[in-house]
């Protein structure tokens, strides 16, 4: 019975371990996040294309990112507000390399209205958080 209990309170501490893991790196993620929205929402596409992930950049030359960030974000005009609905870390997305990524939305008010911003930072090999992929509904 006492080697039963051990191994439940282990399973559990490991539970807990791992768990506080996914916290963490879903807290780093959205970190880099902001920082890159920041970016973003200052009108600064060349940098936010330069500090996203090399795959997002491999898909999309600065310009091609600049122009499309453009077409997308001019009409809703500056940001008022952006709340984080969700965070969902992930290992794999559809039509992306296997990693490990983050998806995060944010329920977002612009002076032209309100939407769903999703932005999704990838682990790069270094531990760092990259953006790798941001969709505006």
């Amino acid at each position: 019975m006492k080697l039963a209990t051990g191994i439940a309170i282990a399973a559990l501490l490991s539970l807990f371990a791992v768990r506080a893991q996914a916290q963490d790196r879903v807290q780093a993620a959205g970190e880099a996040a902001g920082r890159w929205l920041e970016l973003v929402d200052s009108g600064k596409a060349g940098e936010s294309w330069t500090e996203a992930s090399p795959s997002l950049r491999a898909a999309v030359s600065r310009e091609q990112w600049a122009a499309a960030l453009e077409s997308v974000r001019s009409p809703l005009g500056p940001v008022r507000s952006r709340t984080q609905q969700s965070a969902t870390l992930t290992r794999s997305l559809p039509g992306a390399p296997a990693g490990e990524y983050v998806v995060i939305q944010y329920r977002t008010s612009f002076a032209g209205g309100i939407a769903i911003e999703t932005v999704t930072p990838m682990r790069e090999p270094d531990g760092s958080w990259k953006v790798s992929g941001y969709y505006v509904k």
